[in-house]
């Protein structure tokens, strides 16, 4: 044997001895949380500047804590609050500071509502004299203090309230609130979920006026759910859910002075009203923002309201042809010029307009994405903002004047970087991961980015990963229907391209969204590697309508959901399977939720193409989603019907020729368990055979004991037996 031959076949006979040796990942490990990272929760600086606040639990004392650290050394401080001082208080689940940070409102057994809504038990924790009080003796909502600290408003079955710290006393502000009828101050279903927020009320910043939205949805239809129970009889959680094409509530705004006890409605009349997606008081006390759009939302109004007699004006308008994105970055300046992020020049950019709207300065541009706006200081004129400038699959921290000169990058290591920013703006920690390093939290300085010292590290998960069997993921890119899109790959560690694998796909697809991105992962990255483990090849492409390359190519989807990403999973499986390595007649695919809704279109669009798919909690038809989601890619199914019936995999079941597994949650409030019952019945009238899988009461997560190892347990199996077997 010539030396060179034998020297490579002791390299991989050696290399493959050391992947024998390590360990493979299980279920049990990855659903018992083997694999936790340490991170740095409720993270928020102090006024000082010079000190931030971290929440820790202590699981050998069962205590929670809320500490104090020092920016320049990294040492603790002192402890804010220390649950075994308190009675009645066993755990915190967060907190939040008064302006003044004399005062701190702890929050104790929350329970959900939907996927960011809440009520819980609430106390106010006076940081001088170490008093503790209980805000209401009923669970409440979105408990904010005023201002100055001295009054709390809440929500408290559909009603507003106001409760004096200092006398004690509660006051009801709204009487009308009314299950399924009537909302003051938190947001209905829809709203929370699509709009993102739940608090729908805000202090002025003289803490004199509350302004507050308030639903009536009493003429919107409602959607139930059997929720089973261990009793005899199942119970029924009813709520309003508007569906594509269907009424909404009725949204209004109001003020409420609390000197004069009086509300004022706002007359928005004049305006794009439909709906009132953000409100905010801007630094002058006596002018409340709120953003509006229409139905279609392709223009949004940012109006200014007068707080003394309700009157208004127009101070900017967005218009897009196909749909304007909410913005949350708007932030009010010293002199209430502001902040605002924007995609009118074809890429997500940050923009200061001065206080009646006239435009200051484009402060960002170029064929890159702002992903985050992080603040302003008042004492540099810098801005600091979050982007993908190093490529779309990346993440890093930059500062820069707000007349877009003397950019500076503060973050230094390729891979995802974002960031916490002092109040004054002389530090920052920055939380940095890759696809092969977990978190690593870090202090720098804010003003060249240096790293002062590095504050967590998550080595134990690092070493003890160095133990298992891991495959790094390649980032690459593939040429699919003109574009260059985002992929990764994992491939099994002894990877050998002389063999021949199974493909295995892995795609979100949904408009803006990103699975391709160099980050630590979670859980489905940990089964992936599992699955990479047992001798599949994994890919995830992020195809058009996703997000990060610009305008166009995220909205070229519209009214069209689920045609051009389906094209470009069938096209990139296809291409995929003419790779020496990879047996094009063992290919799946799985999704999640809209995940879920494209793997079923492609194995039933393309069943020459897919041998398996599974689709977790997918949608069956956009007319069974909800109005704020679907109708800002499709409009409504009256004005569209084409775009809804042609991409939905319910019209597509007659062309099922491969292995097909669905599962749902029954109590998924989100992505009703109608869209797979619907798909199940047209499945068996058409005489299609598939597996399936209902979760009693679980929800649009389907989680809860030992639910996800059971899920991911079938999941694997069915895998194994349609793509291994």
């Amino acid at each position: 044997m010539p030396l060179t031959k034998w020297f490579w076949c002791v390299i991989f006979l050696s290399t493959t001895v050391a992947i024998a040796q390590k360990k493979q990942i299980t279920l049990e490990e990855i659903w018992q949380g083997e694999f936790r990272t340490e991170r740095l929760d409720r993270l928020q600086s102090l006024d000082n500047g010079k000190e931030y606040v971290v929440l820790n639990y202590d699981r050998e004392a069962r205590a929670s804590t809320v500490d104090v650290y020092d920016y320049a050394t990294s040492s603790l401080v002192r402890t804010m609050v220390n649950t075994d001082d308190l009675d009645g208080v066993e755990f915190i689940v967060s907190y939040t500071l008064s302006d003044n940070e004399y005062k701190m409102l702890l929050a104790t057994q929350i329970e959900a509502v939907y996927r960011r809504s809440s009520i819980g038990t609430y106390y106010v924790y006076d940081l001088k004299t170490k008093a503790l009080n209980k805000v209401s003796d009923d669970k409440i909502q979105e408990p904010t203090f005023s201002p100055d600290g001295s009054k709390i408003a809440y929500g408290f079955e559909n009603n507003l309230y106001l409760k004096d710290l200092s006398t004690e006393k509660t006051m009801q502000i709204t009487r009308d609130g009314k299950k399924n009828a009537i909302i003051n101050g938190i947001t209905d279903w829809v709203y929370e979920e699509e709009f993102g927020f739940v608090r729908a009320f805000d202090w002025s910043e003289d803490g004199q006026k509350l302004a507050f939205i308030r639903f009536d949805e009493s003429k919107v239809n409602e959607f139930s759910m059997d929720v089973y129970g261990k009793d005899l009889y199942q119970k029924q959680q009813v709520f309003k859910y508007p569906k594509a094409g269907e009424a909404n509530a009725k949204v209004s705004l109001h003020l409420y002075d609390l000197n004069s006890k009086s509300t004022k409605k706002v007359d928005l009349s004049g305006y794009n009203n439909y709906y009132i997606p953000r409100l905010e008081w801007t630094n002058d006390a006596n002018v409340l923002s709120v953003q509006l759009t229409n139905r279609k939302q392709n223009t949004v109004d940012l109006v200014f309201v007068n707080g003394s007699d309700a009157s208004s004006e127009l101070i900017l308008q967005e218009t897009d042809k196909a749909y304007v994105d909410i913005t949350s970055d708007l932030t009010f300046l010293e002199d209430n010029s502001f902040i605002w992020t924007s995609e009118k020049d074809g890429w997500n950019h940050i923009y200061q307009y001065d206080k009646t709207g006239k435009l200051l300065h484009q402060v960002s541009k170029g064929d890159w994405e702002v992903t985050k706006y992080y603040g302003f200081d008042d004492n540099t004129g810098r801005i600091y903002y979050q982007s993908s400038e190093e490529g779309s699959i990346y993440r890093d921290v930059y500062s820069v004047l707000s007349n877009g000169k003397n950019k500076v990058k503060l973050s230094s290591r390729k891979g995802n970087n974002s960031a916490s920013f002092s109040a004054d703006y002389s530090y920052f920690i920055n939380t940095y991961s890759s696809s092969e390093i977990p978190p690593i939290y870090s202090l720098r300085n804010a003003l060249d980015g240096k790293e002062v010292r590095e504050i967590k590290n998550n080595s134990t998960l690092r070493t003890k990963l160095f133990g298992y069997q891991m495959s790094k993921k390649e980032y690459s890119t593939i040429a699919i229907n003109g574009e260059d899109l985002n992929m990764y790959t994992i491939k099994p560690a002894d990877f050998d391209p002389e063999k021949t694998y199974p493909l295995f796909m892995f795609q979100y697809s949904g408009p803006g969204s990103q699975n391709v991105s160099d980050r630590w992962g979670g859980s489905n990255d940990y089964w992936h590697q599992m699955l990479a483990q047992q001798g599949i090849v994994v890919v995830c492409v992020d195809g058009r309508g996703t997000g990060l390359k610009g305008r166009d190519f995220k909205k070229m989807t519209q009214l069209e959901l689920g045609k051009y990403e389906v094209e470009d999973q069938i096209a990139a499986a296809k291409k995929l399977g003419e790779l020496p390595y990879i047996d094009a007649s063992r290919v799946g695919i799985w999704g999640w939720s809209y995940g879920g809704f494209m793997s079923a279109n492609c194995l039933f669009q393309a069943s020459d193409t897919f041998s398996m798919a599974i689709a977790v909690a997918p949608v069956g038809s956009w007319r069974f989603y909800d109005t704020v989601y679907t109708e800002r890619f499709m409009s409504t199914p009256q004005e569209n019907p084409d775009g809804y019936n042609n991409n939905s995999p319910i019209n597509h079941v007659e062309k099922l020729k491969g292995d097909f597994l669905l599962v749902h949650g029954t109590a998924d409030d989100n992505v009703h368990v109608q869209n797979s019952t619907r798909l199940v019945e047209a499945l068996v009238q058409a005489n299609k055979q598939f597996d399936w899988a209902m979760y009693p009461d679980k929800n649009h997560g389907i989680y809860g004991g030992n639910t996800r190892l059971h899920l991911y347990t079938k999941m694997t199996n069915f895998v194994k037996e349609h793509l291994l077997n």
